[in-house]
Formats: C-alpha cells, sequence, structure tokens
C-alpha cells in the first residue's frame, strides 16, 4: 500500500512541474550517458526518501485520530514456576516368579489325584499319588530288620560296657544297626517320591494328566501347573540411554488397558546387563494383587519417572516457532496498557516434552507474558490487543 502512495505522490509530483520538463527515465536509458542516469537516479531516490517520510507523518497521524484502527487480538498466558515431572512411556507383560509346571520324580502309575483346576493349595499339600511299585512293603520289612538290628545292638552295647562278650561283636551289631538305619532312610526318600506335593502356596491352574495315566520323570510328563498370583511384577526392556535416570525406587504409573485399570508402584529391581543385542537392560515393576485380577503375561503399559523438576517454566508447544536458523521462539507482550501492549519476538531453548507441553530451559522467566491464540499472526513490534487479561496473567 506505501508503495502505491509513493507511486501517486510521484506521479503527482512530476505533474506540477508546471513548463519544466524532464527527461523520462526511457530518454535518460536512451541516452546510453552514464552521468545522467545516476543523476537521474539519485534525482528519484531524493524524491522516494522525501515522499516516505510525509507518508510516514501522515500513517502516524491517521493512527492518532482514527478510533477504528484494526489491531491483532491475543491472548496471553503468564509464565509460572511449576512441578514437572517427566514420564518415559513403555510397554511390558506381568509375570510371576512362582508359575511352574510339576513334574513326577518317579515313573508309575497315577493312582489319585487330591485336587483340581482353580484350587488354591499350601505349600507342601498332597496333590497325587503314584503307585509305589511296592515299595511300601519293603519298607516295612526293612523298618522290621533295622528295630531287631537297633535291639541287638543296644544289647551288645550294654554287654561291651560291662567287659562281656568280644569287641567284634559289639563292631559287628553297631555297624549292622546303622546300615539298616540308612537303608530305611533312603527306602523312605524314595518312596516320598511317590506322592506329589506342592511346591509353594498358590493356585492349580492346570490339571494336566488324567487319573490312571503312567507318568514318568523329564519334559512331556508334566502333572500340574501351579500359580502364585500374590507375588506379580512387570519387566520390560529400557534403552541404555536411560541408564543414570532410570533406577530403583523410582515411580512407576502402570496402566493395564484390558482391565481398563492404573496402579502406582515402583521399581523393585533395575538390571546390570546391557544385552548387546538391543542395546537395553531390564527393570522389574512390582505388582500388588489383592483381588487376583492380573494375570501372567498381561500386557501392560508403564510410565516411569526419569526427571523432575521443582521449578519448571512450562508452556504450550504449538506456540513455539522456528527461525531460519533453527531457534525457537515465542512472543511475548511488553508495556500493557489498557489491553494493549507491543509484540517481541524472544528466542527460547527447550527441554523435555511431556504430551502438549514443552519446558523452556532460557528465555522465558516467571511473570513472562506469552502470547498463546493468536501467536502465529502477529510480528515482531506489532502493536497487539489482549482479549482478556486474567488475573492469573495480570
Amino acid at each position: 500500500m506505501r508503495k502505491i502512495y509513493s507511486l501517486f505522490a510521484i506521479t503527482l509530483l512530476l505533474a506540477s512541474c508546471g513548463g519544466k520538463k524532464e527527461q523520462s527515465v526511457q530518454d535518460v536509458i536512451a541516452s546510453n550517458d552514464l552521468a545522467k542516469i545516476r543523476e537521474k537516479k539519485a534525482s528519484l531516490d531524493t524524491q522516494m526518501q522525501t515522499l516516505s517520510d510525509e507518508i510516514k507523518i501522515l500513517n502516524d497521524k491517521i493512527s492518532e485520530l482514527d478510533t477504528n484502527k484494526k489491531v491483532p487480538l491475543i491472548t496471553v498466558l503468564s509464565a509460572k514456576e511449576e512441578v514437572f515431572d517427566h514420564y518415559l512411556e513403555l510397554q511390558g507383560a506381568v509375570q510371576t516368579k512362582q508359575n511352574v509346571l510339576i513334574y513326577p520324580e518317579m515313573p508309575g502309575l497315577l493312582v489319585r489325584i487330591y485336587v483340581k483346576e482353580g484350587q488354591y493349595v499350601k505349600k507342601g499339600q498332597t496333590l497325587a499319588k503314584i503307585d509305589d511299585g511296592g515299595l511300601a512293603n519293603q519298607l516295612a520289612q526293612i523298618e522290621a530288620q533295622a528295630a531287631l538290628a537297633e535291639t541287638t545292638y543296644k544289647r551288645q552295647k550294654r554287654l561291651w560296657d560291662q567287659k562281656i562278650g568280644s569287641e567284634i561283636q559289639f563292631l559287628q551289631a553297631k555297624t549292622n544297626y546303622e546300615a539298616q538305619t540308612n537303608a530305611v532312610s533312603q527306602l523312605r526318600r524314595q518312596l516320598a517320591k511317590s506322592v506329589i506335593t506342592a511346591p509353594f502356596s498358590g493356585v492349580i491352574d492346570d490339571v494336566i494328566k488324567e487319573q490312571g495315566t503312567v507318568v514318568a520323570p523329564g519334559m512331556g510328563s508334566e502333572v500340574f501347573r501351579i500359580v502364585n498370583l500374590k507375588n506379580m511384577y512387570i519387566e520390560t526392556d529400557v534403552p541404555e540411554s536411560y541408564i543414570t535416570s532410570i533406577k530403583k525406587g523410582k515411580n512407576v504409573e502402570v496402566e493395564f488397558p484390558v482391565l481398563g485399570e492404573k496402579l502406582t508402584s515402583k521399581i523393585r529391581q533395575a538390571g546390570n546387563f546391557i544385552n548387546p543385542a538391543n542395546r537395553t537392560f531390564k527393570v522389574e515393576v512390582g505388582v500388588p494383587n489383592h483381588e487376583g485380577k492380573i494375570k501372567p503375561n498381561l500386557t501392560a503399559k508403564l510410565k516411569i519417572n526419569d526427571y523432575s523438576n521443582e521449578k519448571a517454566i512450562l508452556i504450550p508447544q504449538s506456540i513455539i516457532s522456528e527461525n531460519a536458523n533453527g531457534e525457537q521462539y515465542v512472543y511475548v507482550v511488553e508495556d500493557i496498557k489498557d489491553e494493549v501492549g507491543t509484540a517481541k519476538q524472544t528466542i527460547i531453548t527447550t527441554g523435555k516434552t511431556q504430551g502438549d507441553i514443552i519446558e523452556v530451559l532460557s528465555g522465558i522467566e516467571s511473570g513472562t507474558k506469552i502470547i498463546e491464540e493468536g501467536a502465529r499472526s502477529v510480528k515482531n513490534g506489532q502493536e497487539v490487543k489482549v482479549l482478556t487479561l486474567s488475573e492469573e496473567a495480570k
């Protein structure tokens, strides 16, 4: 618009020159006279500068007298120090260290199953019985022989204490008694393997073998699966770049999308080994499971607190722009009077982001008025009008 005014003014100036006829630009150029061309340019430059100064004076006066002038409307937010907690978002799976398959320790016929699926059992409780193949009868015979050997040994000992009898008879009785005692203990341990017991307290999740099945130690002969849902945890892989910030005791927000539930926990263990395949280390997050809803291998979303700042300046990411030099900047408002102020471009440096907000490390101080709505439509040094200046922003 100013260029139009300037050209119009130049036209009027040339028209007002009365009888004095000046050469046109085309005529001067056609003369190929360098001195005349330079003289013509200098003349036009002087006229242009004069007109520009006069137009500026007119614009200032119009701005002063015009009560309906258009000023960009904006809203502002007041920068303030806040607590900023940054979270690393990961995904993991629920696990339990007490989720095992129970195998038989001796071959034989599975003659009795005492539990059913879903039943809670205590540690050491009998779950099933395997045919012992006559071991119980053998044990009874050896126990009888051991009892006789014990009686013989005690009598020989009393006689030997009285210096009656030979030493060899006493030693033979003692040796026989000890051998029979060891045989009884060994057979009892062997017979105990015919009884399958619970290794820990938990729930029988699966009864794999049916009563009457022939079983034997080894893979493929699993009889039960027992699970303890009280000691649950979530395991996930964390990038090695967070090894200094993700440590034992850090707060964790846990979400189970399938259950629609959230809870707060802590890291109970952080691994000390970096996996060379994916450059990560493992962490364990304890999960309380009082109601038993959480199951092994359930997917969980984790938000691990890796950074906190008690006095952070936070602003929306949407109001930040970037200049040709790659610097980030925002517009602030200065000299606010009667809800009218001046926009100023301010270079900032930023830190971590969380959702739609970002931490400002430098460039803005607490109390600075930052343009929020309308930040993309203002220019540096432009006069702006604040739509609403809340008590918080004042």
